[in-house]
């Protein structure tokens, strides 16, 4: 297996490190809900969903965002994949949506494939908790 280096991971397309943060806040999610209790497992898809969509991870960078939550480098990140050009049509969300779940996704991946655990660990957990508030629960 080739390994990605550290400093090699700031020059990924903000695209590329979307699509690992997609997998790696989905894993968080599912972790979460499982962990959790309290939900059937023919339900648990449909959780998972209102945590993943692309406007509630767009809402979660949002607050992340205005609550001065992020490094610096992870906003020179959130801004690369907001930026970033897919080539394809968001279906369920408009654009601007898609671009800030892309951009919150980018910061995920950075920061996994950066290793960077613990801050990773920090930002999933208060991701959780936002989108958590912005259903209901407590």
């Amino acid at each position: 297996m080739n390994e990605l280096r550290k400093r090699d991971v700031d020059q990924l397309n903000a695209l590329a490190l979307a699509y690992m943060g997609d997998a790696v806040y989905e894993q968080a999610v599912r972790e979460h809900l499982l962990r959790s209790g309290g939900i059937r497992p023919n339900a648990l898809h449909r959780e998972a969903t209102a945590f993943v969509s692309a406007k509630s991870q767009a809402a979660v960078l949002k607050r992340l965002v205005d609550e001065g939550f992020l490094t610096e480098p992870e906003l020179a990140v959130m801004r690369r994949g907001r930026n970033a050009k897919s080539g394809t049509v968001p279906k369920n969300t408009d654009v601007q949506t898609y671009n800030f779940s892309t951009a919150y996704e980018a910061v995920i991946g950075w920061l996994y494939l950066k290793e960077e655990h613990e801050r990773l660990q920090v930002i999933l957990t208060e991701a959780i908790r936002v989108a958590e508030e912005r259903r209901g629960v407590k």
